[in-house]
């Protein structure tokens, strides 16, 4: 693994590049070098167990390096190593494949041919992002109505089972209920979240918290938690969700203090009764 000081006095980023494109590879490795980074290249993919002893921040990979079996080589490895960056750096793809290869667990998608200077602000910002995530490791589970934050594991839990959040999900959630009262306005969400700055136009927080939301209300039904401010943002917090009463269901006088009156005589009752 290449090895290089960092003149600020930062550990360098240790990270992994899976891909065969040699002349992309020359380039990068120049600027790797320049940015301080330790880096190993690898032509294929390798055993997860081997990725877990190289003891990497990110892994920069091709998915068409991985071959037929590249989904499921990413969704492991994302699975099997929650704090690792993964970066999919590859050439054209669909949206169906990029939302695919958020949703299995990678942190960002850029498309080649690209600049490798952006690559590196991408695995940079990326970096960043897990760790202010191992930082708040330490803190104990947090309880937001009835869902249970869970840093130490990257998940929610609700009555102990897990809302299955992607890792942008989870750190979407984790983000907002720190600030948990506080309207926190798209950009501020998206800077520190995605770690850039959010491009004019661009809905990723919206969509994000839309999937967040709807995982929160099919498993805390009773709970609502994302509270949405117009042209601004949103904000966590946990409310109960009090149910409407159907319009024929609500009895005119029901639950009212009866009147107090003098005792009927049962006779006169019967003849009342009777139209008498």
């Amino acid at each position: 693994m290449t090895n290089r000081t960092v003149a600020d006095g930062q550990p360098p980023i240790r990270m992994a590049v899976i891909d065969s494109d040699t002349g992309f590879l020359q380039v990068l490795a120049k600027r790797l070098e320049g940015a301080g980074c330790q880096y190993r290249v690898l032509a294929s993919p390798v055993p997860l167990d081997a990725m877990v002893a190289m003891r990497l921040n990110a892994v920069v990979v091709d998915l068409a390096v991985l071959g037929p079996q590249g989904w499921t080589y990413l969704e492991r490895l994302c699975g099997r190593l929650p704090g690792l960056g993964v970066v999919v750096c590859t050439g054209q793809s669909s949206v169906a494949q990029r939302v695919r290869g958020l949703r299995l667990g990678a942190d960002d998608w850029v498309t080649k041919p690209c600049h490798p200077e952006e690559l590196i602000a991408r695995v940079e910002a990326v970096v960043r992002r897990r760790k202010r995530a191992e930082t708040r490791v330490d803190v104990g589970p947090v309880m937001v109505g009835a869902v249970e934050i869970r840093a130490d594991q990257f998940q929610a839990y609700v009555e102990g089972v897990s809302i299955d959040l992607t890792r942008r999900e989870f750190e979407l959630i984790q983000l907002l209920a720190e600030a948990q009262g506080q309207v926190m306005q798209r950009e501020e969400i998206y800077q520190r979240v995605w770690g850039y700055a959010m491009v004019h136009g661009d809905r990723s927080v919206d969509v994000f918290v839309r999937k967040l939301r709807q995982k929160l209300e099919r498993s805390s039904p009773d709970w609502r938690y994302i509270h949405t401010h117009f042209g601004i943002g949103y904000r966590f917090d946990a409310e109960l969700v009090v149910a409407a009463v159907p319009q024929e269901a609500v009895v005119p006088g029901a639950g009212l203090p009866r009147p107090v009156s003098e005792p009927v005589d049962a006779e006169a009752a019967a003849l009342l009764v009777a139209g008498g």
